[in-house]
């Protein structure tokens, strides 16, 4: 059974990375799109799985774990077939809202399965090892990326076929037959729509504010929009039987403060992740393939340095060694501005901020991670684990539209290498800001 909601949680972990080395084939296989256009490849999966991942999980409560574990795996599955046979952008952005439903399904499922199937005194380590498998995506999926757009961008989805196949068959046959509890109320749909037209109005705003201008009426509109919908979210999560967030969960110093610092990272890590890149394949002309490898020195320091950091966390705590990782990620991101040129330079330029931004990493987004879930009592540890990823995917969609809208459409790789650097100093900021909340998490903790 741990074989296959293993290998359901990696696909749709990998899922996230190699996408993203996808990206610029996308772009130069539909001839006339944008990155505006394409960055809801990325965003639109990211906003619906943020959106619906509360309630799908406590939908699967009230029917079931098994049935909306295979039901989810089942739908990334055949929407990863539509995603391989898109025609068009529209078309690709639309499988992929569907795919996100089913990552949304899968993923709260495959950790309820583990642990129902756990004795008591284990839970902790299939825990971390659930946990450990989106860091062994993270240092997969450049490299796999590259191989797999090498030989056409539509693998990248077509990958996910056999093993969602295998993982249906095997799932039916493994996993534990429990009823759902039917007392369960009916999760908050309306909220979770509520907050999906938020993050995409936001979205909207930020991306489409290079060609509408920061001042403009449609992009002033797109933002107050967002504000008021989530006025309406809050008020909507702090009424119903089963919101989307538990209000009170966020009146817990710790896990308000490691949440805050995890949003505002995953701003700065999404960004960061798409402008190398991008930097790699649109300035300097590597392949998808060389950019897999060039990129995956970071991602593959994560698991290591996740590993060895264990006496650092017990020696000063979550908020400063999530700090300590924080310095370490926006020190890579300023060797980029400070290093960078338009002419290749791989070992001097480029892979000194990819190495140090993986120790950030490393030491930060666990940390953060296991603060936010150790700030609760057992009973609220699947809902506050949800709440925390759906924080992410949400930092994920704007430091993705930051980027976008900072980029822009270069005419040269003078007028690129600017945008670029106007893009590092706002993930520089985004940093900065989650800095100032680890603090405040370190705080907490002091308090608590």
């Amino acid at each position: 059974m741990l074989l296959v909601v293993a290998t359901a949680v990696f696909v749709a972990n990998l899922d996230l990375f190699i996408v993203n080395v996808a990206l610029p084939a996308m772009n130069q296989h539909f001839r006339g799109s944008t990155l505006s256009a394409l960055s809801w490849v990325l965003n639109g999966y990211a906003i619906v799985f943020a959106a619906l991942l509360v309630p799908a999980g406590r939908l699967a409560d009230r029917l079931g774990h098994r049935t909306g574990f295979l039901a989810g795996l089942a739908l990334f599955t055949g929407s990863s077939a539509l995603c391989a046979l898109a025609p068009g952008v529209g078309w690709l952005v639309g499988a992929r809202l569907l795919q996100a439903l089913g990552a949304a399904l899968l993923m709260p499922t495959s950790l309820a399965l583990l642990l129902d199937a756990t004795a008591p005194e284990r839970r902790t380590g299939a825990v971390r090892a659930w946990a450990s498998i989106g860091g062994i995506a993270a240092g997969l999926g450049p490299v796999l990326g590259g191989l797999l757009v090498e030989a056409d961008w539509r693998w990248v989805f077509l990958v996910n076929l056999p093993v969602g196949a295998a993982g249906l068959v095997a799932g039916r046959r493994v996993l534990p037959r429990l009823r759902g509890r039917a007392e369960e109320p009916w999760p908050d749909l309306l909220g979770a729509l509520l907050l999906t037209a938020a993050i995409g109005l936001l979205a909207v705003g930020l991306v489409r504010s290079d060609n509408w201008g920061w001042a403009s009426a449609r992009v002033l509109g797109s933002l107050a929009g967002a504000a008021a919908l989530v006025a309406g979210f809050l008020w909507r999560s702090a009424r119903h039987r089963a919101p989307v967030v538990e209000l009170p969960l966020l009146r817990v110093p710790v896990f308000a403060a490691a949440n805050a610092t995890a949003l505002l990272f995953t701003v700065a890590f999404a960004g960061m992740l798409l402008t190398s890149v991008l930097w790699c394949q649109q300035v300097w002309g590597y392949s998808a393939l060389r950019t897999g490898l060039a990129v995956a020195p970071g991602p593959l320091l994560v698991p290591p340095i996740t590993l060895t950091a264990a006496p650092l966390l017990r020696r000063f705590g979550a908020g400063w060694l999530a700090a300590l990782g924080l310095l370490a990620f926006g020190a890579g991101l300023g060797w980029w501005v400070a290093a960078i040129g338009t002419a290749p330079g791989y070992a001097a330029e480029l892979l000194p901020g990819m190495l140090l931004t993986g120790v950030g990493v490393g030491l930060a987004l666990p940390t953060l991670i296991g603060a936010a879930a150790t700030a609760l009592p057992p009973t609220r540890f699947a809902t506050g684990s949800a709440v925390t990823t759906m924080g992410r995917q949400v930092g994920s969609v704007v430091g993705v539209a930051v980027v976008v809208s900072l980029l822009g459409t270069p005419h040269s790789a003078a007028q690129a290498l600017d945008a670029f650097r106007h893009a590092w100093w706002a993930l520089i900021t985004a940093t900065a800001l989650a800095l100032l909340a680890a603090v405040a998490l370190a705080g907490a903790r002091r308090q608590g």
